[in-house]
């Protein structure tokens, strides 16, 4: 997934109802991050998702600020990835990244979903960063099951508590996002279009200490706002375009 720059981007969508729940009270800030699923109890599925975090293949999403632009496209492509001797199948969803109009990164994505909960977990990505054309590293590329990565929580199916707190990436060293449960019930208005019943999670990471992102989801829709970039067009296979 896209490399994220410090931003608390607060406020540049209209959330319309953001007032009915907001992020847990200041006592709560100590409660850990989990990292420990039941991922033993789980058959994964390349397929299906959530609400919040579809794995159909077809579906696009364009994400921009006017200078930089983000697509992500749910690939029909699956890999394989072996953890503790099972083989699990995952879902390829690409992103690539432009500023000005030249491309910066692109990442192959692995997503599973948890057969039955419906959670969906990432499984790791293969990255390439650009400069001027050309592919100068792969930093933050990790894969389950390797160098003592293991898969991490990108959404859950169940309720969606404020205040919950886990790792989506669970690379030691590599990558080690983590997902904060801040806001729900929002309306949100964005030039893809106005949507009802949105969550809000922030994103930090233990390797960088006060770094601070913003996303927001809305059911059956997925991603409209990532750090400051808000959802132009979305396009799914039986539509063409919301």
């Amino acid at each position: 997934m896209r490399q994220k720059p410090l931003s608390l981007a607060a406020g540049v969508l209209v959330p319309l109802a953001f007032a009915h729940q907001t992020a847990m009270p200041q006592e709560d800030e100590e409660t850990p991050f989990t990292k420990d699923f039941p991922i033993d109890q789980c058959y994964f599925v390349p397929a299906g998702g959530n609400p919040y975090f579809s794995l159909q293949p077809g579906r696009e999403t364009f994400l921009t600020d006017g200078d930089e632009e983000v697509r992500i496209v749910v690939t029909n492509d699956l890999k394989q990835i072996e953890i503790d001797g099972r083989g699990h199948w995952s879902r390829v969803i690409e992103e690539h990244e432009t500023e000005g109009g030249e491309l910066v990164e692109v990442s192959r994505n692995y997503f599973s979903m948890c057969w039955p909960s419906m959670d969906v977990y990432y499984f790791g990505e293969d990255v390439d960063i650009y400069e001027e054309g050309e592919v100068v590293s792969h930093d933050g590329a990790w894969i389950a099951g390797e160098n003592g990565a293991r898969p991490g929580l990108i959404m859950p199916q169940s309720a969606f508590l404020l205040g919950s707190r886990y790792y989506q990436e669970v690379a030691p060293g590599v990558a080690e996002d983590r997902a904060e449960h801040v806001g729900t019930n929002l309306d949100l208005v964005v030039p893809a279009g106005s949507f009802e019943d949105c969550i809000e999670i922030e994103e930090t990471t233990a390797l960088e200490p006060g770094e601070v992102s913003i996303k927001r989801y809305c059911r059956d829709v997925g991603i409209v706002f990532d750090d400051g970039l808000e959802a132009s067009d979305i396009r799914r296979p039986w539509q063409g375009k919301r």
